[in-house]
Order: structure tokens, then sequence, then C-alpha cells
């Protein structure tokens, strides 16, 4: 039983964010002119086969036992057609795992298990814009038989090559066949979305910080003038990222409890309960993403209302200050008649008592909107 106590660590890596894993490395194909990025044969645990073909390696697995594990990046149809023939693969499944873009799910076609990930890369960035890119999404394709298991993937991200090492070097977890395999790929894409949440979380917490700065004037805008860092268009963003991030993740809750739940033959009985672990912790990151829709709204709605303020702000000084200089605007329009006889018209103090007067009302008026927070 001590793979099983030793299960997590083998095939879990580091979620920091400045740990290597974090970024999954890329992996160019083993040959440069094929999808196929590695094919080995594992028997008892242990790879027994280097550079050997689909066909040589299924041989081999008939002959003697074990499994195959081939991995691919971005087949063409040509490229995948005779591994989908030589392992009887659905052409649904092979359909799709050509043409990528497909939601998480897991289906079963005959003997064959066909599983979707999606990916979930964080895109570093030194300031978070209108028209940054927080998360980067590709897929992992898992066709899992009793004796392979098949790897394709689309994208930049998600590589393989680190986690075959780390299986490779637990032989014990590796003797429980193709079904550890697709337990570990699982696991370390969970993780992978435990570790962007993590960073997703820091962006939304600066955002957050700036639209409630408490450097700010109270009136929408910050002290130094500008607008309040809680620009709508880089929230509008975030939340766009974040419902890409969502739709990685809700959709494959129902796979993994379907794995972590129901007897599956292709699935080994001590594999199938750390299928739970996943299950569990993939809903924890759902709940986790779905809290950051809720809270972008929130800050989107609080920074609208700011900007709204701002713009109240602005009026009331603008009418503020139209009140005042329509006093003088109203004095010389009523001294601007023509008229032959007005009070004060010929009085040779006229002209100073009544700009006296005016600068006394405007005065008066200037004060009382100042009183009142106008002005």
């Amino acid at each position: 039983m001590s793979m099983i106590r030793d299960l997590r660590a083998a095939v879990r890596p580091s979620r920091r964010r400045d740990d290597p894993s974090y970024h999954y490395a890329t992996s160019a194909p083993a040959c440069p002119n094929s999808a196929i990025v590695d094919c080995g044969v594992y028997r008892e645990g242990r790879r027994v086969s280097e550079h050997v073909t689909p066909a040589e390696a299924m041989a081999g697995v008939r002959a003697s036992g074990g499994f195959a594990w081939i991995g691919l990046h971005e087949p063409t149809e040509a490229e995948f057609a005779g591994i989908a023939q030589e392992f009887g693969l659905h052409p649904l499944a092979v359909e799709d795992a050509v043409h990528a873009h497909q939601r998480p799910k897991l289906e079963r076609y005959d003997e064959t298990l066909f599983t979707v990930f999606k990916t979930v890369h964080y895109v570093e960035h030194t300031e978070l814009t209108a028209t940054s890119e927080v998360v980067e999404t590709g897929e992992v394709m898992c066709f899992t038989g009793r004796d392979f298991i098949v790897t394709v993937r689309h994208g930049g991200q998600g590589s393989l090559r680190a986690l075959r090492h780390r299986l490779q070097d637990d032989p014990e977890l590796l003797a429980k066949g193709p079904s550890a395999v697709l337990h570990a790929i699982a696991d370390q894409v969970v993780d992978g979305y435990m570790a962007v949440a993590g960073a997703v979380q820091d962006d939304i917490d600066e955002v957050e910080i700036d639209v409630f700065s408490s450097g700010s004037n109270g009136k929408g805008v910050s002290s130094k003038g500008s607008p309040k860092g809680g620009d709508a268009g880089r929230i509008y963003q975030l939340k766009r990222e974040v419902l890409e991030f969502k739709r990685a993740v809700s959709p494959l809750l129902r796979p993994m409890q379907l794995l972590s739940e129901r007897p599956m033959r292709l699935v080994d009985s001590d594999i199938q309960k750390y299928f739970r672990d996943v299950a569990d912790h993939l809903a924890r990151v759902n709940e986790q993403v779905l809290s950051f829709d809720d809270l972008l709204n929130s800050i989107l709605q609080a920074n609208l209302a700011q900007a709204a303020v701002a713009q109240n702000e602005d009026m009331r000084k603008i009418t503020a200050w139209a009140a005042i200089f329509a006093v003088p605007t109203m004095i010389a329009g009523i001294y601007g008649m023509n008229f032959d006889y007005m009070p004060e018209l010929h009085w040779k103090f006229g002209y100073p008592a009544v700009l006296l007067a005016t600068v006394a009302i405007c005065f008066g008026i200037h004060r009382g909107f100042k009183r009142n927070g106008w002005l």
C-alpha cells in the first residue's frame, strides 16, 4: 500500500507561482516531421522500450503484456489515422481529437474511454490593462484502453513530459496500468487550475484595491486627479478571462464525478479512490471561479457608481458656478437697457455701488455653495 500513500506526491507538482512547473513547459515532437512526442511500453511499472513506433509498441504489449503510452502534439488527420486504426479508436472521438476545441467530457466507445481536459495557463503581465490576456487555454485528450493510453495535446502549454518522468520514477504506481496515467493527467490539470485561480485572485485583489483605494478623495478619482484604477475596460476584460477559465473548469465536474463514483472496468479500483480527491479539488476551484464572477460584477457596479458620483460632482460644480455668474450677467443685462429714467443712472457713485453689490452677492452665493459642499 506504499504506492497508494505516495500517489499524491508522485503525480502532483508544486503549485507555487514561482515554481517552474507552474508554467507548463512545451515539448516538441521527438521526430521533427511527426506529431508523436513520445512512445513507450511499460511492463510491471517500468519502461522497457525506447524509440519504437506505435505499431511496434502494441506488438510488444500483445506479446509480453504491459501497456503502451503514446503522446502526440497537434496531429493531423493523416498522422493520426494509423494510430487510430492500430488502437481501434472510434471515428467520432478521433475527429474530436484532431480538430480540438471541445468541451471537457468523458465518453465511452466500446472498450475505450475518451476524456477531454482543458488546460489553463496564467499569462504573466506587468500591468493589467483593458487588452491584457490573463489566461490561455489548451487541451489534453486521452484515449484509455486496457493496454494502452493515447494522449493528444493541443496548445502551447500542458506538456506531459515532466509528468511522464515523475511516473516513471514510481514503478509501483505505473504498474496499475493506463488508469494511473489518466489519474495523473487529471490531477496535474486540476492542480494547474488551482495555481491559475490563485494568480487570478491576485489580479482581482489588485483591481479591487484600485477601485476602493484609501488614497482616493472619495469622489471617484485618485488623489492625483486621474481616474481611479477601476477602469471599466480592464474590469470587463478580467471578467472575460474569468469566463474563459470557467468554461474549462465547470464542464469537467461531471466527468470527474463519474470517474470517482461509477465502477469502470478500465479504471483500477485503487486508482479510482483518488479520482475523488481530484473531484473535490475541482469542486473547490469551480466555487472559487464562480465567486470571481460575482465579485467582479460587484466591483464593476461599484466603479460605475463612482463614475456616476464623479459626474454628479462635476455637474454640481458647473451649476454652482453658473448660478454665481448669473448675478453679474443679470445686473449687466438690466443696466444695459436703453431707458432714459433708471435708478442711480446719473448718480456719481452708481457705478462703484453696482460693482460692489455684484461682488458681495457673488461672494455670498459662493460661500453658501461652499458650505453645502457644492464647491
